[in-house]
């Protein structure tokens, strides 16, 4: 059983889009910025991980592509390609990422997260989920949980 802590408050309202996005609960532009970069910098050391622009997102969301040769065979582990994971610099502070079932289960009970809207179509992996943007430095510390997972499950078995 994964353990998520459950995030304060309801969740933020969101546009199923295209493109899905969080429109409420959202901090100043100042402090959305440096979070999101601060998520970014972190995710970015993890080994084998670049970063790039989103193959499936609005201009100015940053990607994270895991190294081909780590990648694993399962392609409901990526967003797109080798993208496992996508923040909204420029938009809501919100990501995009594949979680393994069970933590996705988790992420949207502990209301962290929600399906995106067209989970299970077509190219889009039925484990892909809008993770709400951080509010504060505290909540980064979760996210980065859920992307971890989502990194360990996307990596060569």
């Amino acid at each position: 059983m994964v353990a998520v802590s459950v995030r304060k408050g309801p969740r933020p309202e969101t546009f199923p889009g295209p493109p899905q996005s969080q429109v409420s609960q959202l901090t100043d532009p100042e402090t959305r910025r440096r979070l999101s970069l601060t998520m970014a910098e972190r995710m970015l050391r993890l080994d084998g991980i670049k970063g790039g622009l989103s193959r499936r997102a609005p201009p100015g969301t940053i990607g994270f592509f895991l190294d081909p040769e780590q990648c694993c065979s399962d392609v409901d582990s990526f967003l797109l390609g080798n993208e496992i994971a996508h923040v909204h610099l420029e938009d809501d502070g919100s990501l995009h990422a594949v979680l393994p079932e069970e933590v996705m289960q988790a992420a949207i009970e502990a209301r962290w997260a929600e399906p995106h809207p067209m989970a299970g179509m077509p190219t889009v992996s039925p484990r892909t989920v809008l993770i709400y943007a951080p509010r504060d430095e505290g909540e980064i510390e979760t996210i980065m949980n859920l992307l971890q997972y989502a990194y360990d499950a996307a990596r060569r078995d």
